[in-house]
């Protein structure tokens, strides 16, 4: 099979049904299917989404017991996605299904693992745009990507990276960070984005702390190395202020009872922090080694044939 389309559905009653027809119109000329996972919707989409896997025999429908979170519905996609290439795609019809061929002649053209969308000009609300510049950031510095590069939810991701992906078992999947442990060989199209016609968006500043959190504390040990820095900085100063706090002491005057108190605090404080940052380190050890953080990923093998 070439191509899987993995749809995270929420309360999308409105819109899902003319995506999936859009999608059978505009993929005709491929062999693809297309994964539906309702992810706890309070409309009618769960209704419609049967009726479509009814319909069509390439649409396979997942429907889950409550609301776990848009990576955690695309998760359970990717374990039911069995194409060449998988593509995520959003329910609201602002990402073209027609664009879906842009990414897949990019992956091909480039052998890219991965092929990420970006937009000439963003269709989304000020809230979340700003948002997403916000998640971009902050990736940046705890994930190592690339400053210029969008992480956009509508993307292409080969099998064999998918394979490594749904290996992750814990219960705080971010798609974007797997696979920045798994690959670096990603490849970007620019690709149009239209207006939401129907409904409103289900993006909210209570989802985007919750994925912040997530990203800084799940996929980064940065929270841990913060401290080393810290106590660094403390012990140097405290022991610099002991010195010449005991200088004064042999040739006067006296320092005062405060000052040593604060130096030694100080001094003190420096030694907790460089202690608890060694600790951290250990723990953010064990904890990546828990969070199914591949050792390596084999692209090709020469000594495996068919």
């Amino acid at each position: 099979m070439k191509l899987s389309v993995v749809i995270p559905v929420y309360n999308s009653q409105s819109t899902i049904r003319l995506l999936v027809e859009r999608l059978q119109s505009e993929l005709s000329a491929i062999s693809f299917e297309i994964v539906m996972v309702n992810d706890g919707s309070r409309d009618a989409s769960e209704r419609i989404g049967q009726q479509l896997a009814d319909q069509y025999s390439n649409v396979r429908f997942i429907s889950l017991r409550r609301n776990y979170g848009e990576f955690n519905a695309v998760m359970c996609g990717l374990n039911w996605a069995y194409g060449d290439y998988c593509v995520m795609i959003d329910d609201d019809f602002q990402n073209p299904p027609e664009e879906i061929f842009k990414l897949l002649a990019t992956a091909e053209k480039g052998d890219h693992d991965v092929v990420y969308t970006y937009y000439e000009k963003k269709q989304h609300s000020k809230r979340r745009n700003m948002g997403s510049k916000l998640v971009n950031w902050i990736t940046g510095y705890l994930l190592n990507k690339p400053k210029d590069l969008y992480l956009s939810s509508f993307k292409l991701i080969k099998h064999e990276v998918v394979q490594e992906i749904i290996k992750y078992q814990g219960p705080y999947p971010y798609i974007d960070g797997l696979i920045f442990r798994i690959t670096n060989n990603i490849g970007t199209v620019q690709v149009s984005h239209l207006k939401r016609e129907e409904g409103a968006s289900n993006y909210t500043w209570r989802k985007l702390i919750s994925l912040f959190l997530n990203i800084l504390f799940c996929y980064s040990s940065l929270p841990i190395r913060v401290f080393m820095p810290i106590g660094l900085g403390l012990f140097g100063l405290g022991f610099i202020l002991l010195t010449f706090l005991f200088g004064q002491w042999i040739l006067g005057p006296d320092p005062k009872g405060w000052q040593v108190v604060t130096a030694a605090f100080i001094f003190i404080g420096g030694i907790q922090c460089t202690l608890l940052s060694v600790l951290g380190e250990y723990i953010g050890k064990s904890f990546m080694a828990q969070s199914g953080q591949p050792q390596y990923v084999i692209k090709y093998n020469s000594t495996v044939t068919a």
